[in-house]
């Protein structure tokens, strides 16, 4: 029988964990079919259009969720039967209601989390967007801080950066919607050091054949925008832009965009490591979380605990 077009798997989050290189490399796999767009969003939506989020950039990148079911559907439409079939959107991890919707209509599905020093991925994703242009804050910890103040005015998901890392509390919930043998936990760290081992690990979850990818794509880690002259002009510049382009179709603004984020990365500095005393007083956030991941997924993560920061993919990846 013919199934009908919808995803065996998904890969669940979380947001700059290593979700955009594992859906890479099961792009390479001649046994998986993943979609374009690589983040639908759809189970984020609930047949209706997405929230009216208000931050930097948020307006404009929304014309680009696809709620419409018949729309999802026809992602999956062209793979072969003999394919499994899987989207990547690293924000259902974090969202409560995609776990009640994904529980609900796909009861058989696969689902993998990729999670990362939560300390570390909060960095990144600061730094993706403030090297973007889209962060006005030009201090991580500061950003960091105004979590609470920035959800209460209605921005994205992406702007929280404490939340996102908080696995074990999302974790637990989404167990309540799915059976825990249907979700793989993976680990980013996996990824640098041993991506052959870990694109097998995937395969052997998702019932596919190892051994057929033996590398994973370099990460999409932005050059990183020294506060200076350049994120001081051009940052207003990129994020006025962003707010007008909600009323464009989205690839014209990328397009337009692409020279102003490229310039604003052009100085050739090196992307700092965070302070480690910085990174410790962060971590008291998540210790308790680290613990209860712990508790669920029966793996140590004490190494999240330390002080010294790991760095981005091409970082870690030099050692």
């Amino acid at each position: 029988m013919r199934r009908g077009p919808r995803p065996d798997f998904l890969i669940i989050g979380a947001p700059k964990a290593g979700t955009t290189a594992l859906h890479a490399a099961l792009t390479q796999h001649p046994d998986a079919f993943l979609t374009r767009p690589k983040e639908p969003k759809f189970w984020l939506c609930d047949d209706a259009p997405p929230p009216h989020w208000s931050g930097p950039g948020d307006r404009h990148s929304q014309q680009e969720w696809i709620w419409r079911s018949q729309q999802y559907a026809a992602l999956f439409a062209e793979a072969r039967d003999d394919q499994v079939r899987g989207e990547s959107t690293p924000f259902y991890l974090w969202s409560r209601g995609a776990h009640r919707r994904i529980g609900e209509a796909l009861p058989d599905v696969r689902l993998i989390a990729v999670v990362r020093d939560p300390v570390d991925r909060a960095y990144s994703n600061w730094m993706h967007l403030w090297s973007d242009g889209l962060e006005p804050e030009p201090t991580f910890r500061r950003a960091f801080d105004l979590q609470d103040e920035r959800v209460a005015r209605g921005w994205a998901p992406f702007w929280r950066y404490r939340e996102l890392g908080m696995y074990g509390e999302q974790l637990e919930h989404l167990l309540q919607h799915v059976p825990a043998e249907q979700v793989l936990v993976m680990r980013y760290r996996d990824l640098v050091d041993e991506p052959g081992a870990a694109v097998d690990r995937a395969c052997r979850f998702l019932g596919i054949r190892e051994g057929l990818v033996s590398q994973i794509p370099r990460d999409n880690a932005r050059s990183y925008a020294e506060p200076g002259w350049r994120t001081r002009t051009l940052g207003p510049v990129v994020r006025a832009g962003a707010a007008l382009a909600q009323f464009v179709p989205p690839e014209h603004w990328r397009r337009a965009s692409a020279p102003l984020v490229a310039r604003l990365g052009s100085g050739g500095a090196h992307r700092p490591l965070l302070d480690p005393d910085e990174r410790a007083e962060l971590i008291k956030t998540y210790s308790a979380d680290i613990a209860l991941l712990s508790r669920l997924t029966g793996e140590d993560f004490h190494d999240w605990l330390s002080p010294v920061s790991r760095g981005s993919f091409d970082q870690r990846a030099a050692r």
